[in-house]
């Protein structure tokens, strides 16, 4: 599960985030508005820990333009604010849950995997492109009807792609999201489970799915290598 943190507290950020982490999260932070909406339409989350006083577009511009982009994701309101009016605004704008600062952290993890739970039951679980499928709750991939046994790293590789199809990932996107440590320039895991998983989903297919963009990265789709 993905988690972005949108709040202009560092100290407050990274407490929540190592908090999230312990428990498997991959957590990604933004500090102001405009960043915020930046890194949501770039990445797939699952859910959004949102700030309402941050510097330049505040908390509900963020949620404003979440919700105007027709994205369903959960977003949980974390804020100072405790006027029953700020409340109300927020819910009314599409925010799932509201947090009062101070807050215990067992109860903010307690209502992010409520949300979770509500919204996964909402969302059909299964991913496709053409005939790829992946059943996220399952955990099951098949590719023409065909099961693809893959390991768990494996398959968060893969949905990471299929999530991002259509858009370039760098190597250092890949490792942030998928296995949740900063880039070294001398590893290369990235490219060998790109080869286990191009062994698994594209060999002796007749359209590849999976491609190098040479000098950035990968990109899932239809399509060539793009130099």
């Amino acid at each position: 599960m993905r988690i972005l943190i949108v709040e202009d507290d560092p100290p407050l950020a990274q407490y929540i985030r190592k908090g999230l982490e312990q428990e498997k999260y991959i957590v990604d932070v933004a500090h102001d508005g405009a960043v915020a909406i930046e890194v949501a339409s770039r990445s797939k989350y699952d859910a959004l820990v949102l700030d309402l006083s941050l510097p330049g577009l505040d908390g509900t511009g963020v949620l404003q333009e979440i919700r105007e982009s027709q994205s369903d994701v959960p977003v949980l309101v974390l804020t100072a604010r405790n006027k029953l009016e700020d409340r109300v605004t927020v819910l009314n704008m599409g925010a799932d849950d509201y947090l009062v600062k101070p807050f215990s952290f067992s109860e903010l993890s307690a209502r992010l995997r409520a949300l979770l739970r509500r919204h996964k039951q909402a969302v059909n679980p299964t991913i496709k492109y053409a005939d790829l499928e992946v059943n996220t709750a399952q955990r099951v991939a098949t590719r023409n009807g065909k099961r693809i046994d893959l390991t768990s790293k494996e398959f968060m590789l893969l949905e990471y792609l299929m999530r991002n199809s259509g858009h370039k990932v760098s190597r250092a996107m890949i490792v942030e999201h998928v296995w949740n440590l900063n880039f070294d320039t001398m590893t290369n895991v990235v490219d060998v489970y790109i080869n286990y998983l191009r062994k698994k989903v594209d060999e002796g297919a007749e359209k590849k799915l999976i491609h190098t963009v040479r000098g950035v990265g990968y990109q899932f789709g239809e399509g060539r290598e793009i130099a």
